[in-house]
């Protein structure tokens, strides 16, 4: 993923991100996908103003935890079967941008074992906090 701190209203942010978490989880329509799991790696990009993510005493509560990444994908993908990527990626980068600290959230979701003849099938959603 390319970053996109370019971008005029995240320009003030730090760009955290979670590389090619790898889960195996019930995804497909199809009943061949039904009867078990298959890999799924999941990125995650997060855009947190710098204004409350620069630590000044080196501590983890100053800066939103990588842990919350993983904690909450792993809760998602624990509620039972979907029938689709798009929603998986749709509800990660929701609860991504429920935390107070996301500006920003990039989400990608990519099944690599689909097809022999390409290295994955997937779908990407960037959300953008509207500001007041």
């Amino acid at each position: 993923m390319q970053s996109l701190l370019n971008h005029p209203s995240l320009m003030d942010c730090r760009r955290l991100f979670l590389r090619n978490y790898e889960v195996w989880i019930n995804i497909g329509v199809h009943d061949f996908e039904k009867r078990g799991e298959q890999r799924v790696l999941i990125n995650v990009e997060l855009y947190v103003p710098l204004a409350t993510s620069t630590p000044k005493a080196d501590q983890l509560e100053e800066v939103l935890d990588y842990d919350f990444i993983r904690r909450t994908i792993a809760q998602r993908v624990s509620q039972g079967h979907i029938h689709l990527q798009e929603t998986l990626c749709d509800d990660v980068v929701g609860l991504m941008m429920a935390h107070p600290q996301v500006k920003a959230a990039r989400v990608s979701t990519e099944k690599p074992d689909v097809y022999p003849d390409c290295d994955a099938v997937g779908v990407e959603v960037f959300r953008v906090k509207e500001m007041a």
